[in-house]
């Protein structure tokens, strides 16, 4: 299992301008962008300035796309190429296989949410509020998107099914789910809708650690945790059978 934890992270870590540089360029365009185009005529948002308010999104949308993109592109890479043989064929349990890929998700998402955190912190001096909070629900984004990553890559089969998962789930979630916008502002049945996603409490949670803008952290971070055990629980389930894993 150490082995796998090793082989997961160091996958990223050799490519770090891609895995760790790149996402930290694209914040900071997202956060330039908006500065520009709407920053000075939006105000303050909940009594902080829209960047501050606009930041912690940002920052917990990033980590969660690369949580999600390393176990999935490890699990469907390994798929196409025929070497998933490699990862099945020793002795190690499911629970062994499920920990050992949430690994490198984890390691990757704390990189990527440090890396901007420290930009947060030295270009825009924002301080945060709760710093454990923060780090909390960097840990549950990493990883309950590591996990949906496990779940993407045991169903597809080829780089078109990931790419339709990535597209049309994974990007709409966590676009629509309060990154660039408050919630409060929304009709009534959007907001219902938005409370469903779970993506939705991770933004609102990572909010709360850097700008303290949430009343009610500990029902986030309920949600958070029972939908992480129930998506592990499905890749336990799915790992154990072999689903679409074996040949």
């Amino acid at each position: 299992m150490a082995t796998l934890a090793k082989r997961e992270t160091r996958r990223f870590v050799v490519v770090w301008t891609q895995t760790l540089l790149a996402p930290l360029v694209t914040a900071a365009l997202f956060l330039a962008i908006f500065s520009v185009a709407i920053g000075p005529s939006r105000g303050d948002v909940d009594g902080v300035p829209f960047l501050h308010f606009l930041a912690p999104g940002i920052l917990m949308m990033t980590v969660i796309q690369n949580a999600f993109a390393n176990t999935s592109s490890s699990i469907v890479i390994s798929k196409v190429q025929g070497n998933i043989v490699d990862t099945l064929m020793p002795p190690l349990s499911p629970m062994e296989l499920l920990i050992g890929y949430l690994a490198g998700s984890v390691a990757r998402g704390m990189m990527v949410a440090v890396a901007i955190g420290l930009g947060m912190w030295l270009l825009l001096g924002i301080e945060f509020h709760h710093p454990i909070w923060a780090l909390v629900f960097v840990f549950l984004g990493s990883a309950l998107l590591g996990a949906a990553g496990i779940v993407a890559g045991i169903y597809a089969n080829k780089f078109d099914q990931m790419a339709a998962i990535t597209n049309f789930i994974v990007t709409p979630l966590a676009f629509l789910s309060g990154t660039f916008y408050t919630i409060d502002s929304l009709p009534p049945l959007v907001q219902n809708l938005t409370r469903v996603n779970p993506v939705y409490y991770l933004i609102d949670g990572a909010r709360y650690g850097v700008i303290g803008h949430t009343d009610t952290p500990w029902f986030g971070f309920l949600v958070c945790v029972v939908t992480l055990l129930a998506v592990m629980a499905l890749c336990w389930y799915w790992l154990a059978r072999g689903y679409r894993m074996k040949p």
